[in-house]
């Protein structure tokens, strides 16, 4: 999804014209009239998210001054461009000290407003990426610190919101890399559960002569090795949250002794007489289809219905391509960051291409390819080139027509490399030069009227190819919701495989 930014002014021509350069520039618009609406539509719970604006400072009734100052009072970090015919040191200064992140004259060019968004957006992402950072190493992440915006994510993120607010055990479902210990943690970070202990049990990476050990703790003695007593994860996590990582590779002995220890809220050390009570809150995950695994038995059906009273399925990455572009960005500024290079951002047909590839190992494989390409890359932009996934891959958008009057296939034409100063950063895609649009053929081979949804299909492709792969203003202009677009894209996909 690309970036909104909210245009403030009272000024009905100003207005105009800076939402049609903020949309040539390939963002998303939100435009408001005034100061007060300006402050309603940033801290609105339920409204769109907002990624900068561009505020005009001289207004009736709230100024610009008066919006940031609200902003800062709502605690809010949404970089803010400031505009203004009066062009003074003195409002220069005070915009700056109110928080403002630049200053642009009127009539503002293009060229100078792109830059000034790029650099607010880069500069904001890598905030909020280190802030993210910090809160994951200090064990106090929330639903703040996850990137998405995804349509197909807002149930699931409703969900955990709600388990939060109780001890009920959650079992995450989902395929490898999406995120599954970060929901995990967010959901302890949320609740009140938040200034105890955390603890991460990896269970099939544990030797099964080992397991229950770990999880339960031994006595001094119990067995070969047991130099010292261990008191198990259980009762380090007593009081707070204990996540069982790929929870389905647990062996059915060890099953047995969780089931009891879930019933009892209490546990045995291996070796131990007694037992000791235990305050834990269970979140599982697994990539596997648990009840999959109860039906072939290598997993309990009494312990599957102790976990499973309160399922999460995290979509995967290619259910949910509008995170790329944000995913991206924020992955983009904390590796240059720690990796010290000054790279300005990813071209626009590296975006386009990183946005329609299927991802198997979703956001981990998507950040270890940003990874790779800051490390190797010699530009001050990321390209093509450096993102070996988009060759060794199809692009999901990359679909074939068949020309109903010629009967050969047809193939849309590559979108032409653009140069050095049309690359942009982050989730900024630019709109490509419009193809030639031909005629759409309505006649099949046979003489007969073609079917809607081949002629659907045509209409999907051609609009990818007109704007770019910017799967949002696609999605906008067609006036379909992006996950329906994906959908269809999926849907012609398989049909052609057929």
């Amino acid at each position: 999804m690309t970036a909104t930014i909210l245009i403030v002014d009272d000024d009905a021509v100003q207005r105009r014209l800076v939402e049609n350069m903020v949309r040539r520039c390939g963002y998303e618009t939100m435009v408001v009239e005034s100061g007060d609406a300006a402050v309603a539509a940033v801290t609105a719970s339920d409204g769109p998210a907002i990624d900068a604006l561009v505020l005009d400072l001289v207004m009736p009734g709230l100024d610009g001054m008066g919006v940031l100052a609200g902003i800062r009072e709502a605690g809010l970090n949404i970089p803010v461009i400031v505009q203004t015919a009066h062009g003074g040191i003195d409002n220069v200064v005070s915009a700056m000290r109110a928080g403002a992140h630049d200053f642009v004259v009127k009539p503002v060019g293009i060229e100078r407003l792109q830059v000034s968004l790029r650099n607010a957006l880069n500069a904001s992402a890598l905030k909020n990426e280190l802030q993210r950072v910090r809160h994951s190493r200090e064990g106090r992440l929330t639903f703040a610190d996850i990137i998405t915006r995804s349509e197909t994510m807002a149930d699931v993120m409703r969900v955990a919101k709600k388990a939060a607010n109780s001890s009920i055990p959650v079992l995450i479902e989902g395929e490898s890399g999406v995120g599954k210990e970060l929901f995990a943690r967010a959901i302890h970070g949320t609740s009140d559960r938040s200034t105890k202990p955390f603890v991460a049990v990896n269970c099939g990476a544990i030797p099964d002569s080992l397991v229950e050990s770990i999880l339960f703790g031994h006595e001094k003695g119990s067995f070969t090795g047991a130099t010292e007593r261990h008191t198990g994860k259980f009762v380090d996590a007593s009081g707070g949250t204990l996540f069982l990582d790929e929870v389905s590779e647990l062996p059915l002995a060890a099953q047995v002794k969780l089931l009891r220890a879930l019933q009892e809220g209490a546990v045995e050390a291996v070796g131990g007489h007694k037992q000791v009570k235990v305050d834990v809150r269970i979140i599982s995950a697994t990539n596997r289809r648990l009840l999959d695994r109860v039906k072939a038995g290598h997993f309990r059906e009494d312990l599957f219905y102790r976990l499973h009273v309160l399922p999460l399925t995290i979509p995967p990455l290619r259910m949910r391509r509008g995170d790329i572009p944000n995913l991206l960005r924020h992955f983009l500024a904390r590796f240059c960051a720690e990796e010290n290079r000054l790279i300005k951002g990813i071209s626009g047909e590296a975006m386009a291409a990183l946005s329609q590839l299927d991802w198997p190992g979703n956001i981990r494989q998507l950040e270890n390819a940003v990874y790779r390409a800051v490390v190797l890359s010699e530009d001050t932009h990321l390209g093509p080139s450096d993102f070996p996934s988009i060759g060794q891959q199809p692009a999901t958008g990359d679909h074939r027509a068949t020309d109903a009057e010629a009967g050969e296939p047809l193939i849309m034409e590559p979108m032409p490399q653009r140069t050095a100063p049309d690359r942009v950063p982050g989730n900024e895609i630019p709109l490509a030069p419009a193809p030639d649009a031909g005629s759409l053929p309505l006649f099949a081979q046979d003489g007969e009227v073609r079917p809607l949804e081949e002629l659907e299909a045509d209409i999907i492709r051609f609009a990818i190819s007109h704007y770019r792969g910017q799967m949002s203003e696609v999605a906008r202009r067609l006036k379909i919701g992006r996950s329906t677009l994906y959908r269809k894209l999926d849907d012609i996909a398989a049909k052609e495989e057929q």
